[in-house]
């Protein structure tokens, strides 16, 4: 399920990202997608391509990875980011739910690190 108010678009400095045509209030859940989840061997093949950008730690252990469909790895990060994610291991899909209200044509973001509020510095330099 991904709400039809959503579309991907090009930024000017961080590829493409997803953004929204309508205001959103924040505590909505705009995204539910499925994933698939593949082995920590898996991982180590997919650390060495592209994909490498857009796959996410999976499991309680983090010793799987995932590749979610949907937007849901179109979401650039932000340390000051207006949605958070939801894993659900047994059911193998990713939610994104907003956190604060946002305004129609702004970009949707997530925190790379797991929390919406996380300020840990993540693998690469932010633009």
């Amino acid at each position: 399920m991904i709400k039809n108010y959503l579309f991907i678009k090009r930024t000017e400095t961080r590829g493409k990202g997803v953004f929204t045509n309508e205001n959103i209030n924040a505590d909505k859940i705009i995204e539910e997608s499925p994933v698939i989840v593949m082995s920590a061997e898996d991982r180590v093949n997919l650390d060495k391509t592209l994909l490498h950008d857009y796959i996410f730690a999976w499991g309680d252990k983090k010793d799987k990875c995932c590749v979610a469909l949907g937007f849901v790895s179109m979401y650039n990060h932000s340390y000051q980011s207006n949605c958070e994610y939801f894993m659900d291991f047994e059911e193998e899909t990713i939610q994104i739910k907003t956190v604060k209200n946002i305004k129609a044509g702004e970009e949707l973001t997530i925190n790379y690190n797991g929390n919406w509020n996380d300020k840990k510095k993540i693998w690469f330099d932010v633009k």
